[in-house]
């Protein structure tokens, strides 16, 4: 197989789920109305945050940036995506390529790491509730925030300069979008090399903020064993289990992608493991940490006029 130069402006062939046309009407309709469910919802987090005094909180203003990575991040993919089911083309560009798998790698990672940061925060509020304003002032907040930013967006430029210096044996990708697990496949040399960099550069923005939540959470729960309400403590472990399954979904799926052997990964497989991370879990963000919440639904009234409390 021949050597094929990206660099030199050929389009890349996204294959997406061509090799399943049976499902592609399903999954088209599927994606086009959570992508709708996703817009909706994490709009109204990110509004109601700006616009209600009682949501200006840490827990609040990180879950506004948790909304903005999910609407932003959807939207690298998902609209390429629709129109490749439609089948009306795809294609697409080598600088759009390298653009999409730039942007998307920079907003996960972001995310992975503000899903640590927001595991702290509530550890933060349950175990040590009196001195909670102290330790998650507006400074620390901000700077968490810039950090989680800044940190995905230098892993992403690291490890998309890494993928896209190597020569490559096809464009034809086997994938809905530009991702780095395949453009490894397709490498026309040997990437051990680059995989021993990159697996480093994984397990620091996945492995650290997964254990920072577990660790957070295994707090909480022997912070919710001592309430003696069992209606009290039914309905934290409740919104702590929530929590964790939509967490685990994130980095399961993620953690299943991006740290395997190169070797050991399946294309097909792949593509549906991605659908977790690029549409389910950004539906599922506003709907488990704010959407059941009686702050966010008392601010959503107030906004609509229909009044200001919530039972």
């Amino acid at each position: 197989m021949g050597v094929f130069n990206a660099s030199l402006g050929k389009d890349f062939i996204l294959v997406g789920f061509s090799d399943f046309p049976q499902l592609e009407v399903f999954l088209f309709v599927f994606i086009l109305v959570f992508y709708l469910l996703t817009l909706f919802g994490n709009t109204t987090i990110i509004v109601l945050s700006r616009l209600d005094l009682r949501l200006h909180t840490p827990m609040y203003f990180f879950l506004s940036h948790l909304s903005f990575l999910d609407l932003c991040y959807t939207t690298s993919t998902v609209p390429q995506l629709l129109i490749n089911l439609c089948g009306l083309d795809r294609t697409i560009s080598y600088g759009g390529c390298v653009a999409q798998l730039l942007i998307f790698l920079a907003l996960v990672s972001t995310e992975c790491l503000l899903l640590g940061v927001m595991a702290f925060d509530r550890y933060a509020a349950v175990c040590r509730p009196l001195h909670y304003t102290a330790i998650m002032h507006p400074q620390l907040c901000q700077t968490l925030a810039i950090s989680s930013w800044v940190s995905g967006l230098v892993n992403s430029v690291i490890q998309t300069g890494l993928v896209m210096a190597m020569p490559l044996c096809s464009h034809r990708l086997n994938h809905f979008f530009c991702e780095m697990p395949i453009f490894l496949k397709l490498a026309c040399e040997d990437t051990n090399g680059t995989e021993v960099k990159m697996f480093v550069a994984r397990t620091i923005i996945l492995i650290f903020p997964a254990a920072l939540i577990l660790g957070s959470y295994g707090h909480i729960a022997r912070a919710i064993l001592r309430i003696k309400s069992m209606a009290g403590r039914r309905k934290a472990f409740g919104t702590c289990g929530s929590h964790l399954i939509v967490v685990s979904l994130f980095y399961g799926s993620g953690i299943y992608t991006y740290l395997q052997p190169i070797h050991r990964y399946s294309e097909n497989e792949g593509k549906f493991v991605a659908v977790f991370y690029t549409i389910l879990t950004p539906i599922l963000n506003p709907l488990i940490y704010t959407l059941r919440n009686k702050d966010v639904k008392g601010a959503l009234w107030k906004v609509l006029g229909k009044g200001t409390d919530v039972v």
